[in-house]
């Protein structure tokens, strides 16, 4: 089909806490272990509007991209190691990536800490902007049946709806629990152009399409320039050759940290030398080198476990 030249106004809007767990599984999980680049991802957005509305990408044009997503307080952040850094850094790349925030306070129910509202302000300021841009098309990031309603409302407006969405299973290597991260077959259902990402992504990766390819942050790429998370630490370099020792005070999908005065320290599955980082347990005892990131902070490297 011959391109032509219709013009498109798009939004991109991002369920922040989808969006995140998505990125963490093709970091630290998938075979890729690359985090998704909010830029690589606005670039295929038009590649495949383009495809899908018969035009050249440079017409499609992302006017609004904003995330939505809950957040912890300075106090509780505070609380929790090098995290009010790391919230900052993730502002930093959204907002070079023309992305607007928009948070809304973590609410404690009955002792376990859950996000409320995100999902009915997102819907909302959706709904309000594409009443006033006219949006030729809105992009989601998202996973809940709850967006249903929105997506009939925009569709009211006369204004067409993508859907990016991952269907996904794997075993935490924590708990030992198989985790499902699963899209509505409801949401699937009534957008205009639902996109399975799983398959797409698999395809794209195998073919070594270009697009695909640049969907996810490459190591040589500073965080300023594409990191939207702050769990890359390849820039990193080794800054003594004494040996260090301390135990392990947790362990996530990929990563870790290890008890450390004044401020504990972060490292990568790839830093741990024996037995392996799938090996490790909480309390551990460990040695290793400290290193120094791209921002100036000591984490640890070449670690290997005590007997």
């Amino acid at each position: 089909m011959a391109l032509g030249n219709l013009s498109l106004k798009v939004g991109v809007f991002y369920d922040g806490s989808y969006f995140t767990h998505v990125s963490n599984y093709y970091n630290y999980v998938h075979p890729h272990r690359r985090r998704i680049h909010i830029g690589g991802l606005h670039d295929y957005v038009r590649h495949i509007l383009a495809e899908r509305e018969g035009t050249h990408p440079n017409l499609c044009h992302i006017i609004d991209a904003h995330f939505f997503r809950g957040r912890f307080t300075a106090r509780e952040a505070n609380e929790k190691p090098n995290q009010l850094y790391y919230d900052r850094v993730f502002d930093d790349v959204l907002m070079y990536n023309g992305v607007q925030t928009h948070y809304l306070p973590v609410k404690d129910l009955m002792g376990r800490k859950r996000e409320k509202g995100v999902d009915v302000l997102m819907a909302l300021e959706t709904y309000e902007l594409c009443m006033l841009k006219r949006y030729d098309i809105v992009v989601l990031i998202a996973s809940d049946g709850d967006h249903v309603p929105l997506v009939r409302k925009l569709h009211a407006l006369g204004c067409k709806t993508m859907l990016l969405g991952w269907d996904f299973e794997f075993t935490d290597q924590e708990s030992g629990e198989v985790q499902t991260t699963k899209t509505s077959t409801d949401l699937w259902n009534e957008v205009s152009y639902p996109m399975p990402m799983h398959d797409l992504i698999e395809e794209g990766l195998k073919d070594d399409d270009t697009v695909v390819r640049e969907l996810f942050v490459m190591r040589e790429t500073t965080r300023d320039e594409g990191m939207h998370e702050p769990f890359d630490e390849s820039t990193s370099t080794e800054v003594d050759d004494v040996r260090h020792a301390s135990t392990v005070m947790s362990l996530h999908n990929g990563y870790g940290f290890i008890r450390y005065p004044d401020n504990n320290l972060f490292f990568l599955h790839d830093d741990v030398l024996e037995p392996g980082f799938n090996e490790l347990a909480i309390g551990d005892e460990v040695e290793f080198n400290l290193g120094i990131n791209g921002k100036g902070q000591r984490i640890a490297k070449k670690i290997l476990k005590l007997s």
